[in-house]
């Protein structure tokens, strides 16, 4: 092929087939967004009918609704993620969590990725494996660990909804559904011997705290300390109202 200054010059007679190659790629590429689009919007009504009104406020349609905001921000540091696998499986990494806080099933990841099985496919997922791996390594204190990218910036997505303002909310709400001590000033936490924490103040030395550490992404890691951060505020201040000294 002739060239001029090393840059390749495409013959006449081949440019109308350059340019319809093209506009095919172009129209595959829209076609399969679509798609997505279709499939996701499908999927998300089917993964909202698994959370009632008695749904716990800590665990709820809202809360899913933020972890997919999350991982939308944290797809933008990471092209190569697949945005398809990530979005459902945000969509459906808690659908079993009503059921586990009503004692009907033990484990709500595993039986969420059971259920992402035969959820898929009725919704035009061809390949399920990547999805319902990322649904049951999501949970904090469970195996497996997340192997995958996609099960990575879930994981991240859902531990950075328990920090921050968000997170402090959860956490006491979730605490008060239990009927759990919010705070003890006869059991700080260095003296707590539990493993979740005696009281909700607790908790947060207990867990929340350490989620920046089990961030598996260094966009998921760096949202996650800016929340700590602020954690770390809001506890400070809380033993100073407790202490009398604000």
């Amino acid at each position: 092929m002739p060239s001029i200054g090393g840059s390749h010059i495409i013959p006449s007679g081949h440019f109308g087939t350059f340019i319809s190659q093209t506009e095919r790629l172009k129209r595959s590429a829209t076609k399969l967004a679509a798609r997505m689009t279709a499939q996701l919007a499908s999927l998300r009504e089917t993964a909202r009918s698994y959370f009632d009104e008695e749904a716990s406020p800590a665990h709820d349609w809202q809360h899913v609704r933020r972890v997919e905001t999350l991982a939308e921000r944290l797809l933008t540091d990471y092209p190569d993620a697949d945005e398809r696998v990530v979005r459902a499986a945000v969509l459906l990494h808690d659908i079993g969590r009503p059921r586990e806080d009503r004692g009907e099933i033990s484990d709500h990841a595993e039986w969420g990725a059971q259920q992402a099985r035969e959820i898929l496919p009725e919704h035009g997922f061809d390949s399920t494996d990547g999805i319902c791996h990322a649904v049951r390594a999501h949970r904090y204190s469970t195996a497996p660990e997340p192997d995958t990218l996609e099960a990575k910036l879930l994981s991240d997505a859902d531990n950075l909804d328990a920090l921050g303002a968000v997170g402090i909310a959860r956490c006491f709400t979730y605490g008060g559904e239990l009927g759990e001590v919010l705070h003890d000033p006869d059991c700080p936490p260095s003296a707590d011997e539990t493993t979740d924490g005696a009281t909700q103040f607790n908790h947060f030395y207990k867990k929340i705290l350490s989620l920046p550490d089990r961030m598996y992404t260094d966009a998921g890691r760096e949202i996650a300390t800016d929340r700590r951060h602020y954690v770390e505020a809001f506890l400070d201040r809380f033993e100073q109202e407790v202490a009398g000294e604000r």
